[in-house]
Parts: C-alpha cells; structure tokens; sequence
C-alpha cells in the first residue's frame, strides 16, 4: 500500500505547532497525489488548508489507534515518531498520573514534584522477581532485571540514570539503591545495605545544592558499586565521583543556595557542641548568602543535620571526625568573611590585624594566623637564579582566597567520600556488582562555562556507548529470529567526541595554553579558531571572538572562554597549602598530603574485580607537569568510567523535567520535546523505527487478525503458516514485513494498516448485522401495525353496536323517570301542606306549655339557693375542725420523725449498717478504730512514761542538789561545783524537752484523733451517697444494657479475641524466628570450635527450662502467681466471683512447687540410700556415737514434725473459720461463696488425710524404735571384740547404759531446739511488728486515697481491694496446704527409709536385681490388664526419639491409626506419670519437642513433612487436654478414656509450650504452600484462557523482548488455573490424609485464598495490560471455579469466599459500565472491599482491547474520587502479602481408646513394653 493512499477523509494526523509543539487534526478530505493542499479539522472545529510540497512540508505524521494510546511502551506504537512519543507520555502523565513509560530498553521517568505512594516494600515485594514488561513501568521494574540478569548470567550490570537537574535522578538512583537493599540484604547482620542507604543523605548534604530549577540538586556525578556474594546478598560498596562544582563555595547564582551542609551548620549554631565553631546565620557569611535566598520551602536544615549526622556514626566516622569535618566547613565560611583591604596603589593589599573570622579560620584549621594573613595578600615567585615574594592585587588576592576555600572544600569532599569507602569495604571476596550511575544529563545555559563543556562531554561519551548498546540489541534480535538485516544509520557522535579530546583537541589546546607562562583565554579561543573552523561540529559565533560553539548531539551550545584556564588549572597557591599541611589537627594535614594531588581517590575502586583495557590509549598532553589538569583528570576518570560501563550490561532511565515551575502533574510540551531529544530517547525511537519496530509472536497475531482470515485458512492446523498466508494477501509489498523463527517482524505504520483493516471488517460486518436486524425490526412492526388496525376496527364495529343498545335502553328510562318524577312531585306537595299544618299546632301548643314550666323552674332556683347556702355554713364549720386537727398530728409526727431521723443516724453511723453498704469499709472502720485505741494505749503509756521519767528526774535533781550542797559545805566552789550546775542546767533543759516532746505529742494524738473521726464520718457521709448512686447507676446500667444489641457485642468481642490471638501469635512466629536464629549461631560456633561435654539447647533452655535437677520454675511460679493477683485486680467484681480459674491456676502453682520439692527429696533419698547401704556392709565403720546421735536426730526430728503438726492444724482451724466468717457474710454472692466452700472442702480432705498419716506416724512409732534398737544391738554384737569392751566396759545386754546417754544428748538438743525456737519466734515476732506497722502505714495511705476518690471510683476501688484480700487469704491457704503435704512426704519417706533399714538387717541374702524384677512382675500384669501405657528404660529415650520422630516419614504410618506418633509420644507420658517419674515426663516432652522443631528446620520446605507433624502435634495437645484430668475436657470422653487420665501430673506447661510450637509449625506450613503456588497464581488467574477465544490481544512492544525473559526455554512455564485447583487439592488430601483437624485445614485454605487475592489484586493493579473487561470476565469465571471446589471440599464455610471479595469486586468494576453519574454511584456502592486508591488505580489502567470500546474519561474518575472522598480507610494501594489470620486450635477429644492402638513391627520400637 503506498504512502499516500493512507491520507484520506477521517485520518488523523500531527501537524506542528508553535506553542504546543505538535497540534491534532483530521483530514476532511481526501489527499491525492500531486495535491499541494491537504484539508483539515482542527480539534476546535476550525478548518485548515496544510500545504504540502516536496521542499516546504511532507507529508504531516499520522497519529495512532486511540487504542494504543497510552501504551506502556512507547516501542508498542504503530507509527513511531516525536508526536507519537509526546503524546502518549503526555496522556499517561496527566490522565492516568504515570510517571514511568518503556522506550525500548529505557525506562522514561517523568518527574511528578509529588509525593507518590508507589515506592512502599509492598511494591518492592510485588516487582521482586517479575519479568520486566509484566508489570507496569517502574524503576523497580528496571532494578529487579538488572539484578535478575546479575544472576542468571553472572554478568556485572550497570544502572544510568540521566537528566537535567530537577529531573529526579538523584531521587531514581536512590530508589534503585533502596531495592538492592530490601532484595539482597545482607547475609549477616553487618547491615550493609542501610550503610548503603546511609551514605545518601551524607553525598546529598555536601554535594546538592538549591539551583533555580531544582531544590536538591546534585553537583557532582557518582557512580555506586554494589557489591553481591554468590549467593547475591549485598556484602559491600563503592563510590566514584566526578567533577564537583567547586566554583559553588565561592559563587552561587540569584536564588541558589551553596551546598546545604553550610545552611544546616548555620541552622544549628546554638547547639551546644557547635559553640566552638562560631557561626551564626547564614545571612551573615558571603559564601552563603549571594543567592539572596537561604531557607528551601518546606526543608528544616537543623533536622537535616541531625539526619547526616546519624549517618556519619552509622558508618563509622567518630565523633572527632566529625567535629574535625564540621569545623573545616565553619573556617571555610570564616575565610569568606575574611576582609582584604586595597592599598592605595593598587598593587597590594592587606589584612586588617583585628580581623575576626581570619582569627576563627585560623584557631578552627590549627594553622598560624600571622603566616596566612601574609600569603593571603602575597605570593612567592621562583625562578633558575632566585626567588622573592611579590605583592598581589586585590582583585588576585580574593582570587586567592576563593580559591583555597574551593580548594579545601573540594579535599574534604574527597575524604568523605573515601571514609565512606572504607566503611562500606568488605574483606569478603565480591562475585558481581551492580553499578548506579546517577550523572549529570545534557545542560545548556545562557552563559556555558567550563563545568558545562565537560557535563556535555561525559554525555557525548554516554550517548555514544547507549547509541552502540542500543544498535547492538537490535542485531542480536535479527539474528537470534534469523531475519536478513541491513545495517541501519543512527547517529554516531564520534567525530564530536573527536573534537574534544583527541590530538589538538579542544582539552588538548586547553593544557597547552595551560603551560604556557602568559597563557590567557583569549590566545586559547584564537588557537580554537584556527585548528577546528573547518570541522563540522565546531562554529565560531559572528559577533564574539572569546567563545566558540559545538555541536553536540542534542542541541548547538555555545561556550564563554573566560575562566577556562583558571577553572581548569585550579591553581593554588603553594605556601597557602604548606601552612594548612602544617596544621596542629591530623585531619586538616591528611587532608593536604602531598599522595591527595595525584588524582581523587574516590575514582578507584578496590572491590571490583574488573580487569578492564582501554580500547585505545588515553590522550596525553606534551611536556605534561607532575599535577594534571582539571579536563585531565576528568577525561581519565570518564575513560575509566566507560571501561567500567562497557565491561557490564547497561540499563537506562532517562529522566524528564515536565516544567520549570516545579508544579505537580503539570507537562510542558516543549521543554519535554527538548530533554527527549538530548537524553537519546528520540533516537531510540528513530533506530527502531528504521528496522522493524512492531513484533508479534505467531499465536498472538493469529489471535488478533484471525477475523481476516478465511474459512479455508482457519483449516490449516499450522497457525505459523495460516499468519504467512494472511500476510502475503493483506501486505503486498514484501519488504513491509518478515517472518522469524518465533516472531512477525513489520515496519512502522503496518500494525495500524492492519488494525485499519480489522476495523474495516468490524465495521462491514457491523453493517450488515445492523442491516439485517433493522429490517427484521421493520417487518415485526408492520405485523404489530396491522394487527393493531384489526383489532381497533373490531372494537369500533362493537362500540358503535353498543351506543345503539345503549340509546335504546335510555329511552325506555326516560318514560319511566317521568313517571315516577310526577308521582314524586304531587306527592311532595301533600306532604308539604300536611307539615305545615302540624307545625302550627305544635308551636301553640308549646306556648302554654312553656309558660307553665317557668313559673315551675322559679320555684326550684329558690329551693337551690337555700340549699347552697345552709350547706356552705356547715362545710365552714367542719373545715376549721378538720385544719385544727391536722395541725395537731404535724407537731406530733414531726416529733416521732425526729427521733426517728436520730435513730437512723446512728444506724448509718453503725459499722454493720457501713459494711452492708460497701464490701469491705467494715475492715477499714475497725482497723480505724484499732488505730485509735493504738493511739490512746501508746498515749497512756507515754503519759505513764513521761510521769516515772519526770518522778526518777526529780529525784535524781533532788539527789544531785543534796550532793551539791554536801560538796559546798565541805568544799570551796570550785570547778565540780561548776559542773553540777552545768550538768543540773542540762538535766533541766532536758526536762523541759520531755515535757515539751510530751505535749507535743500529745497534740500530735488529738488532731490525729480528731482527722480520723472527722474521715469516718466523712466515709459514712459518702457510704450513704455511693449507695444511691449505685443504685441509680445499676438501673441506668440495666436500662441502657436492654438496648444493646447481643450479636453485636458477641462481635466485638470476637473481633477483640482474634486481634488478642493476632498479637500472640506474632509473638509466637517472631520468638520462631529468634529462636531459629539462635540455633544456627549455635551450629556456626559448634562448627568453629568444638565445646567438649553436655551443652544444652537453646530451646529447650528458652521454653521448658533447665534439665538439670535443681528447680527451674519456681521463680517463673511467682510471677504466675503475681500475675494471677494481678488478673484478679483487673476483673470486675462479676467475673472475679464467677471466674474459678484464678483458684486453680493457685492449685497449679502449688502442685507444681510440690513436683519441684519431689524431684529435690527424690535426689536426697537417693543419696540416703547410698550412705545407708554403705553403712551396712559388712566391715562397718559406724561407731555407736554416730548411731546414738541418729537416734536422738530422728526422735528429735520426730517430735519437731508432730509439734508443727499441732501447730499447722490448730492455724488451719482458724484460718477455715475465717474464711467461713467472710464467706458467710459476703453472702450476696453465690458464686463467691461456692469458690469458699470449694477450698474449705480441699482444705478439710487435706486436713482429714494429715489425721490419717499422723496415726500411721503414731502407729509405727514404736516399730521404728524397736526396729532401731535391734539393728543397733545387732550391729553392736557383729562389731564387738574384746578390745572394745575393755575400752568402753560397758555390757553387750545393759540397755540402760546405752539409755542413758542417748536421753542426755536427747534433752540436749531438745534444749538447744528451744532455744532456737524461742529465737526464731521473737524474730518472727518482731518480723510482725514490722509488718503490722507496714501495713498501717498502707492502709492509712489508702484512705488518703478514699478520700481524693469519686463516689464510683470509691465503690469500684473497694470492691478490688476486697477480691485481692481475698486473694492473698487464699494463697496463704494454699501455701499452708504446701507446707502440711511437705511435712507428710516428709514422713512418709522417713517411714520408708526405715522399713529398708529394717528389711536389710532381717534379710541375710543379697537381694535380686530391683529393674529385672520389677519388669518381671510388670510383664506378667500386662498380658493381663492393658491399660494403654508404653514402658521404657531411660537410656532408650534417644532411640525412641530417633525412631519416632527424626528418622519418621510420613508414608511409614500412611496405613495405621492417623497421628500414630503423637498416641504413642502421649502412652509413653502416661507411663511416666504412672510410676511418678518427673525426671522423665519432662525429659520425654523436651527431647520431643526439641526433636520436631530440628525435624521442621531440616524440611521447612517440605509440605508433606510439615503437615504430618502438624498433625501429630495437634492431637498430642489435643491428647494432653483430653486426658488431663479437667472437668472442662472430660466432658466428651468414655469412662474407659476417663480412667487413663493423668494421675500425678499437671502438664499445663507443656500444654502451652505444645501450641505455641503448633502455631510455628502452622505458619511454617502455610509459608510453604504459599511458596508452592507463588508462581501459579497470576498466570492461572490473569493469564491462562479459562474461557477460549475470549481475551484479546493487543499490539506489544519491548516487553516480549525483555532479557529477563528465558528465551531458549520458550519463556516461563504457563499454569492454568486446573493446575492451581490440582495443586489445591493436593493440600488438601495431604492434610486429609494426615488426620489434621478439618478447623485447621479451613484455616489454612483461609489463608492460601487470601494470599491469592492479595496478589491476583497487586498484579492486577500493576499491570495496564489485563485490566480489560475481558479480564474481568476471565477473572469472574475462574473465582466461581475456585468457589466450586470449595463447596466440594465441603471449605465454603471457612472464610476463605470472604477473602476473596477484594479481587471479586475488581473483576466487577472491568465489566460495569463507565460512563454516567449512576454508574459512578453503582460503582461506589459495589466496591467496599476496595480502597478509593485501588479504585482509581484499576479505572486509569483500564484498557479497550478494541476501537469500539471506550476509555474511562478523567471527569468520571474525579465523580468516584468526590463520592468516596470522605470513606475512613487505608490509602495504601497494595494488599499486604504478608498478612496472617491469626489461628485458633480448637479442642478436639479423640474417640479412640488408647488400649486398642496398635503399633506396627515396621517402626522397630521393639523396646517398648505394653503396660
């Protein structure tokens, strides 16, 4: 087809434009060849005539379908051309607000200057792992190919981000660097990746400044390496810089800023530690204030500063590093300040001696003032014969200046940019890097300097590397689809490259000119001139001779040469930089070192492992000095850096500054079409359109085009064959397009020609449709016509028929209404006359009549009046009788209510009225009056001590006056006298203090008296107060509870539980991952160095507590208990009195210290044992003092134990009747009470066995000490000789000799145990002095407290403070119920301690073997009774582990009884628990625990494995409740199941231990399935055809030639959605199979279902091309498939439907309709599972798949965001992924009896013994 055969009537074409670049038209009619005028329609309906000529203008550009319009690729384009590019980048940025757009290989990134809520880790997670045309354009998308080709190909890559400033590279490189860091975080916890992050705000605080066209713009380039291992965790980094803007420090345009670490140093001067720095605003420094415009918009510089300053530490700079930086920046901005005063001369200048900020510059650096005030205003000159120091200028001198600030900043620049390095150096060997190049893009300005001559030459070197890149992908494509191409011409920039820096080249003259002594740029410019005026891209302007002008390849930039020399010599002086050498501060001298000027440090890099070549040798200068140049440094490290670039896989991001207005969602065409043109994306776009741009693969065109194809061609099975026919018959022109191995390959504009002819068909066939229904509609409204026209003659002919009738029938009714209207009418007429006669008569009668009735009705108004009268006097008369009466009465009931107001005072003043109205004020009244009777006893004694102290100080005064009286009759005065009148003064003085203290005190214990009874009376006031509010309250209570909904109380509190369990359960899966971590430490350090002996695990240390036999639980009982307190405290009084499992989580406490004491006596008898059995052989070395010192310890011990028993029952007694007091007086509550009556019951069982044990004590008394006695004479005749008896002569059968020094010791040490008793009592005595006085001092604080509280507080206090009484009355209880089950173990094993005496003096033979007859007799009872245990020796508890658990697979029990492990772990425990072995419950259940969690951590990928043990696990928990012994879990079991209850143990921590490591193992398994369907669920939900031939296919671009994509494979495996279904079933009779619980299962499809949704609904949120309505069709169809198999499973009621209403409603919203304000309103009203963002989101990205249907306008997506502008909910876009529902384990008893389990010989558990 030719060219202009396309330009006919109603084809839109681009014509150009002035203002908006390019203008829409439509041509209105048809173009002919040799036609010079082409007509067309404006969008304002205006019309234009567009010439058209060979020379002037071709031909105007044609514009694309509406349906690719906003493509995501600009490569996807039909006709690729400029308009095309800005128009669809111009819809997608303002309609759709899409910031990012594909060109090819090049990811256009449109800055928005808003913040956008698409960077959040929820998106990171959501491109982690995508191919890169999937998803939407995004720079993750660009990051995540990168990193994938890292990987797949162990190839390096590189990441260039350009654009002008303001265009938001720094922002995109930093996003880049962000998802590096959250996809490959570092292997350990060195944290690389955030020292990564770290280093940004550090490069952006003393690298970016505020220009005129952006904010935070970055003044230098970097390029950051990011270093991966070979597993790709980062491990490392490195920077390079080039070319800082040095000339910012000193100079900065009108509103600019310098570079903001000055302004943040300024903004925090009044900090403490920058005192010593000096500064102040920095208005007040010139460096900083010559933008006139210090402060950024919305930028706080002191926060700023803080965040750098972090930074700083966190990548290790010390605290005197940075105080060392900071002050060299502050002496910098003093140098500025540093004032240079012109001589007369003006050939010198000097510095004032006073001079400030040259003192501060000086003291900050550590340099000598003197030496640089002289070199600042001189300069040493050296020549072959002498050297001498010369004057400088002023105009030199401030040169000078500003270039050693330039200078020095530049340094620190340099040093920070190398600590930064180091600190993110790793010795770790690297594998690959990433590179991000965040450079400088193509500036032109109205004056162009240096620094943009060098910014423009790196992008000429950039440009050339993209242009080759970009050309050699297109080969590779050609070749790889086997297509013949030729060799397509794109710009080559060489030659400009040329121009500057080969031989003679613009930097060449430039370091020539530089030797020269009197070099100048003028001489410079006119060597440019005569070397290059014949080169094609240098010009020299008309009108200058100091510039020139090159033609680059984005625009011509014209070059001032003034400054060139200097800027590029960056001359210093010398002596300036030896005195900063010579600074007192190591900092500021290693900032100079003389290895500093060989080139910037920073563009080395010690961590690649590249071994690059330079495709040709570097340029060199002639007679180049020792000190490079500025070009030369810059054009070495640009050779470096494209060595660098060239080594690895490039990927671009070109980034656009939409206006330079910095306004949010606001596109100006023009400077658009300007930075299009410099960043090389128009040149993509010109490269691939020179080839062939449009690429299809076979199975999508012949799903797009297959409505052109014929009948016959629709036969052919080969599709690949069909596509050629159809294209050799549509396309005529051969060359328009070829055919590859997988792909269609066509020129630009063929794809629209192609949809022009499908649409054509549509249109035909449309016609023809609509033909044919309009005439069958015209032929169904002729038969209704002329059906009607019968029907309406018809009732015409009847209607006629029926008017005759009718007149016949009226006519008859005329005659009769005659007739009958005569008779009527005369007989009116008599009726009337006959009335009027009557009425005559009636009137005169009633005349007489009522005459006569007057006269009557005088005579009774009289007879009325009297009676009124007379009855009046008499109602007077009793009135007054009455009034006195009452008068009477009110005097005397007034009396009666006084004294009966009395009597009820003192009835509220009573303390049994005060304690009936609140619990427990009857305790604080009497405690009150305690403590006045405390008070008055301690007054009258202190009265009574006061009075003998004053009766023994008059005596003692009288006694010494008589002295001194004595000694002054016999002796002269002298100095004793003296001091008896000293001593008698203070002996007075003393007196009077006693008497003052007295009186003191005295008036202390009135007012006291006097503030306690005004409290009582105050509490009694507002006892009575609280009763009525309560009672006011209560029925408000009871009247607002009647209108509260049950179901939804029910609700929240269900809400609350799940939130609660959500908590726990987080808790639970983070102390998992903690706990993991800390084994694989735990294996790493075991690994390194091997620990010799028993080293305990971790876990098992973490959540069962020790293995040793020491106690491991008591403190963790104390604080159950004080939680317990603290529940009971926390609940209202209802749920406190009805609650029991305080009381028994008290009884657990006991139960369980009484374990911990049973395991301590069981070591103990042991020991006993040994020393017992020791002491009977038969060479005893036991003397028969040791043996009567036993039997005085035992007698002693057991008088002690029958004393205490005493002791223990008569405070049992006491404590019972107290309780009994308090609960019978707290009568109001039932429940309250039946918890008393519960303990007393236990109280009274415990007391009545102590009884029991006591008489046993009692009864076997005297068989101990006959049994002792016989042993000893036994003993004594065995070891008697005759030496013995010489020595002791005492006789063998003398009883009282051996009586009698046994009853010595005896009384002895009852004595001393008196006396130790008597001591221990008057501790304990004064223990409860202090106590009592301790709980005084509380209590007279609590009713402090009484009296600061509300009347309701008040009431609600009280009752609180009475349940934690009741409380602690209760755990004292417990712990006296403790201390008597102590006493009775105690002597029970005493008991049995000497009944073995006793049995192995009697028995003379060894005994037999205690283990061999112990199984003997154990085997006989079972072959008779099988009571459901399992017995094993306790070294066969590794083998039994091993065998049940590590080495079990789940196929081995496949056959047997479901969760076979867990009865069997469950049979061993109740065997343990049979014998009362705790030693082994507990070793038992830790080994097992211990084993599953290393079972798990060794196949935490394996769903088969994770699920069997999950199973098992349950129903141990389950099996450990069931058989527990709780009422609460007996309620469904058999009598038999009832029997085999745990007899001696409560392993409630265990129980909790057990679901906890159920919860971990739960969401181990739901981690794993989620992993297993991770790849299913978008290709089976969005891409797969459930539906055949329903989606269509449109136009693709660069996105199915992504690199990412496995090519040779035929590209990623597809799933459908019966195979996500399959795998689906697969979980679920896996977990079947297993025995897992059918709530647990629901609960995991609950969860698998969300995470379907969660990211069908990202995907589907992130991908323009699937949000159609075929989509939404596809999408409906394959959730009713999922909620089929649901139903089937019989899971539609787990929840798992509701997860799925977010995507649902999705599917929805891509089919309604779109259009109208009641579509708007449906839509609001349809989609509450979604948020107004997912809303929106889904409507931009919302794509017809052809040209009959309609885009989603703006102004409907602005009616759904007004309608649900005020919905309350989360604006995050993303569904979170990571979200678990929190899991319930409910109980479930099993049915089967544990004695019918049958254990298979194919488990070798051969060791194991029925019982």
């Amino acid at each position: 087809m030719r060219e202009h055969e396309l330009y006919v009537k109603y084809t839109r074409v681009w014509i150009p434009d002035p203002e908006e670049v390019w203008k829409a038209a439509e041509i209105i009619k048809d173009f002919k060849e040799g036609d010079t005028v082409l007509h067309l329609k404006l969008e304002d309906e205006s019309t234009l005539e567009y010439s058209i000529g060979p020379k002037d203008n071709a031909l105007p550009f044609l514009r694309n379908p509406d349906i690719l319009v906003g493509e995501n690729d600009l490569t996807a384009l039909s006709y690729l051309h400029e308009p095309a590019v800005l128009h669809n980048l111009k819809v997608r940025f303002l309609e759709s607000n899409h910031i990012y757009t594909y060109c090819g290989i090049v990811l256009v990134a449109i800055n928005p200057y808003e913040q956008l809520q698409i960077y959040g880790e929820e998106v990171i997670n959501a491109y982690s792992g995508q191919n890169m045309g999937d998803m939407d354009p995004h720079i993750f998308a660009v990051a995540e190919e990168a990193y994938k080709q890292m990987a797949r190909d162990e190839k390096n890559q590189s990441i260039i981000v350009s654009g002008e400033s303001g265009a938001g590279k720094t922002v995109s490189a930093k996003y880049a660097m962000r998802f590096f860091a959250t996809v490959g975080g570092s292997a350990n916890d060195t944290s690389v990746e955030e020292k990564v992050l770290a280093s940004s705000p550090i490069m952006e605080a003393i690298g970016n400044a505020k220009t005129t066209r952006n904010d935070n713009s970055s003044r230098f380039g970097k390029y950051i390496q990011i270093g991966f291992d070979r597993i790709y965790h980062i491990i490392g980094a490195n920077m390079r810089t080039y070319l800082l803007e040095k000339s910012r420090v000193v100079f900065q345009a009108e509103e600019e800023r310098n570079y903001h670490i000055f302004y943040q140093l300024c903004a925090s001067s009044s900090l403490p530690e920058f005192k010593d720095l000096t500064l102040t605003s920095a208005e007040d420094f010139t460096y900083t204030s010559l933008g006139e415009n210090i402060f950024i918009e919305g930028v706080n510089d002191a926060e700023d500063l803080v965040k750098t300053r972090e930074a700083l530490t966190m990548l290790g700079v010390k605290e005197i590093h940075q105080v060392s930086i900071f002050k060299v920046i502050a002496s910098i901005l003093h140098l500025g300040n540093v004032g240079i005063v012109s001589e007369r001369d003006g050939e010198s200048c000097h510095i004032n001696r006073d001079d400030t900020h040259l003192h501060h510059f000086c003291r900050l650096l550590g340099i000598e003032q003197e030496q640089m005030e002289h070199w600042l205003c001189r300069r040493k000159l050296v020549t072959t014969a002498e050297t001498y120091v010369k004057n400088v200028s002023y105009a030199q001198a401030v040169n000078a200046r500003d270039a050693l600030a330039k200078h020095i900043y530049a340094h620190l620049f340099d040093w920070i940019v190398e600590h930064i390095n180091k600190a993110l150096h790793t010795s770790t060997k690297q594998h690959s890097f990433i590179g991000v190049l965040d450079i400088y893009g193509f500036e032109t300005f109205e004056i162009n300097s240096f620094e943009q001559f060098c910014i423009n030459y790196a992008n000429e070197k950039l440009q050339q590397q993209f242009n080759s890149h970009v050309f050699k992908l297109e080969q590779e494509e050609y070749m790889k689809e086997k297509i013949p191409w030729t060799l397509i011409d794109f710009y080559d920039n060489q030659p400009c490259i040329d121009l500057i820096e080969a031989k003679l080249g613009i930097l060449d003259l430039l370091d020539e000119e530089c030797k020269v002594p009197k070099g100048t740029d003028q001489n410079w410019a006119q060597k440019l001139y005569s070397q290059h005026s014949k080169s094609g891209h240098f010009e020299k302007p008309r009108m200058s001779n100091k510039s020139f002008i090159v033609v680059h390849f984005a625009d011509k930039v014209e070059y001032q040469c003034d400054g060139f020399l200097e800027k590029n010599r960056d001359t210093v002086y010398e002596e300036q930089i030896n005195i900063l050498k010579a600074s007192q501060f190591q900092l500021v001298a290693d900032l100079f070192h003389d290895g500093k000027d060989a080139g910037p440090p920073s563009a080395t890099s010690k961590t690649s492992k590249i071994n690059v070549r330079a495709a040709k040798p570097v340029p060199k200068g002639h007679n180049r000095e020792h000190r490079k140049t500025v070009g030369t440094q810059f054009r070495n490290s640009l050779h470096l850096l494209m060595e660098t670039l060239n080594a690895t896989t490039p990927h671009y991001v070109r980034c656009i500054k939409p206006n330079d207005f910095k306004e949010s969602f606001v596109f100006d065409s023009r400077r658009a079409v300007q930075q299009l043109r410099a960043c090389g994306v128009l040149e993509t776009i010109r490269i691939s359109a020179a080839g062939y741009p449009s690429r299809w693969t076979y199975p999508d065109f012949f799903s797009r085009y297959r409505v052109l194809m014929t009948k016959k061609d629709m036969t052919i099975g080969d599709k690949k064959q069909v596509c050629k026919n159809l294209l050799e018959t549509l396309i005529k022109d051969p060359d328009k397009f070829q055919f590859g191995k997988t792909k269609i390959f066509f020129r630009a504009g063929q794809v629209a020609y192609l949809e022009k002819l499908r649409a054509d068909k549509f249109r035909f066939a449309c016609i023809n449709i609509q033909k044919t229904v309009r005439g069958w509609l015209q032929r169904v409204r002729y038969r209704k016509i002329r059906k009607s026209a019968i029907t309406l003659q018809r009732y015409g002919r009847g209607y006629l028929a029926r008017r005759y009738a009718e007149m016949l029938r009226l006519t008859r009714a005329a005659l009769i209404c005659q007739k009958q209207y005569r008779m009527v009418r005369v007989r009116r007429e008599y009726l009337r006359t006959r009335r009027a006669v009557i009425t005559i008569q009636a009137f005169a009668r009633g005349m007489f009549i009522r005459r006569l009735y007057q006269e009557f009705l005088l005579h009774h108004k009289a007879m009325i009046i009297q009676k009124t009268v007379r009855g009046w006097l008499v109602r007077k008369k009793y009135l007054r009788a009455r009034y006195a009466a009452i008068v009477i009465q009110c005097f005397y009931r007034r009396v009666r209510a006084k004294r009966q107001l009395k009597q009820l005072k003192i009835e509220a003043r009573s303390a049994e009225h005060f304690k009936n109205l609140s619990v427990g004020m009857e305790n604080k009244i009497v405690q009150l009056q305690k403590k006045m009777d405390n008070k008055s006893k301690e007054y009258k004694t202190q009265n009574e001590q006061l009075v003998v102290t004053n009766t023994t100080l008059e005596s003692e005064v009288t006694k010494l006056q008589k002295e001194v009286e004595t000694l002054r009759s016999r002796q002269t005065p002298g100095t004793k006298v003296t001091s008896l009148q000293e001593e008698l003064e203070k002996l007075r003085a003393e007196l009077q203090e006693a008497n003052a203290q007295r009186k003191q005190i005295e008036e202390e214990f009135s007012n006291e008296k006097q503030g306690l009874q005004q409290r009582v009376e105050e509490l009694e006031k507002e006892n009575t107060l609280l009763k009525k509010e309560k009672e006011e309250m209560n029925r408000r209570i009871q009247t607002s509870n009647q209108g509260v909904d049950v179901s939804q109380k029910e609700i929240r509190l269900q809400v609350e539980l799940d939130e609660e369990r959500q908590r726990y359960q987080n808790l639970v899966k983070e102390f998992s991952r903690l706990e993991q971590r800390y084994e694989n430490l735990q294996e790493d350090m075991s690994s390194m160095k091997f620990h010799p002996g028993h080293r305990r695990n971790p876990s098992n240390q973490s959540s069962l507590g020790s293995d040793s036999n020491y106690p491991s639980i008591n403190m963790s009982e104390v604080g159950d208990t004080d939680d317990t307190i603290q529940q009971v405290e926390e609940m209202g009084i209802e749920k406190a009195a009805m609650d029991l499992s305080v009381f028994m989580k008290l009884q657990k406490r006991v139960r369980e210290l009484e374990q911990e004491r049973k395991r301590l006596q069981t070591s103990l008898e042991e020991v006993e044992e040994l020393s017992k059995q020791k002491g009977n052989e038969p060479k005893s070395s036991t003397s028969e003092d040791d043996i009567n010192a036993d039997l005085a310890y035992n007698s002693l011990k057991r008088q002690e134990l029958e004393t205490e028993n005493k002791k223990l029952k008569n405070d049992l007694n006491e404590l019972r009747k107290a309780v009994a007091d308090k609960a019978s007086d707290n009568n109001s509550s039932n429940e309250l009470q039946e918890g008393y009556n519960l303990l007393l019951n236990q109280l009274k069982a415990a007391n009545e066995e102590l009884d029991v044990r006591k008489e046993e004590v009692l009864m076997l008394k005297t068989q101990i000490v006959n049994s002792t006695r016989q042993s000893e004479n036994i003993n004594h005749i065995d070891s008697n000789d005759g030496s013995e008896l010489t020595n002791n002569k005492k006789p063998v059968d003398s009883e009282d000799a051996v009586d009698a020094p046994d009853l010595k010791k005896l009384l002895e040490a009852q004595l001393q145990t008196q006396s130790r008793q008597h001591k221990d009592e008057l501790e304990a005595l004064h223990t409860q002095i202090e106590l009592l006085k301790d709980n005084l001092e509380k209590k007279q604080e609590m009713l402090d407290h009484f009296s600061t509280l509300s009347p309701e507080a008040l009431v609600e206090f009280s009752v609180q403070q009475e349940i934690t009484r009741l409380t602690n009355e209760n755990l004292d209880l417990k712990e006296l119920v403790e201390k008597l089950e102590k006493n009775e173990k105690k002597l029970k094993k005493q008991l049995r301690i000497y009944m073995k005496k006793v049995q192995e003096l009697e028995v003379s033979h060894a005994t037999k073997s205690r283990p061999e007859l112990t199984r003997q007799v154990t085997v006989q009872r079972k072959e008779k009774d099988f009571e459901g245990m399992l017995e094993y020796y306790k070294e066969d508890e590794p083998l039994l582990v091993k065998s049940l658990i590590t080495d079990m697979k789940p196929n081995a029990v496949s056959a047997t009884v479901p969760c076979l492990p867990a009865y069997i772990l469950f049979m061993c425990i109740r065997h343990a628990d049979y014998i009362n072995d705790d030693q082994k419950v507990h070793s038992l259940l830790t080994s097992n625990i211990n084993a599953i969690k290393k079972v798990l951590k060794r196949n935490n990928d394996d769903f088969e494995m994770t699920s069997f043990w999950l199973a098992n696990a349950s129903r141990l928990l389950h099996c450990l409740k069931q058989y527990s012994g709780d009422e609460a879990f007996m309620t469904q079991n058999t009598a038999k199941q009832n029997e085999h209850c745990l007899k001696n143990f409560d392993l409630a921590e265990y129980r909790q231990v057990l679901s906890d490591l159920s919860i971990q193992i739960y969401q181990q398994l739901v981690r794993v399935a989620e992993g297993m369907m991770q790849p299913m669920i978008v290709s089976a939900m969005l891409e797969s055809e459930s539906i055949p031939s329903l989606a269509g296919v449109k136009p693709m671009g660069y996105r199915n030639r992504s690199s990412s994509l496995d090519c040779e494979s035929g590209g990623p495996v597809g799933y459908t959605l019966q195979a996500l279904i399959k795998q689906l079933g697969q979980f679920y009779t896996t977990m079947a199979d297993h025995g897992l619980d059918p709530e647990i299962i629901q609960q995991v499809f609950r969860q698998l279902f969300y995470s379907i949704n969660a990211v069908t609904l990202n995907n589907l949120l992130l991908r323009k091309d699937v949000c159609s309505w075929s989509t939404g069709m596809q999408l409906r169809y394959n959730i009713s498939q999922l909620e089929e198999w649901l139903r089937g499973k019989n899971l539609h009621q787990s929840g798992a439907v509701a997860t799925m209403e977010p995507v649902i409603q999705a599917a929805q919203l891509l089919q309604v309709k779109k259009k109208t304000s009641q579509d708007a309103e449906a839509i609001c009203s349809l989609c509450t599972a979604l948020s107004l963002q997912q809303i929106v989101k889904i409507l931009n990205l919302y794509t017809p798949l052809n040209e009959f249907e309609e885009r989603v306008t703006v102004s409907f997506i602005r009616d759904i965001q007004n309608r649900l502008q005020d919905r309350i909910e989360n604006n995050q876009l993303l569904v979170d992924t990571k979200y678990t529902f929190p899991v319930l384990f409910p109980y479930t008893p099993s049915a089967l009896s544990l004695e019918t389990v049958h254990i298979p010989a194919s488990l070798s558990l051969d060791f194991l013994t029925r019982v």
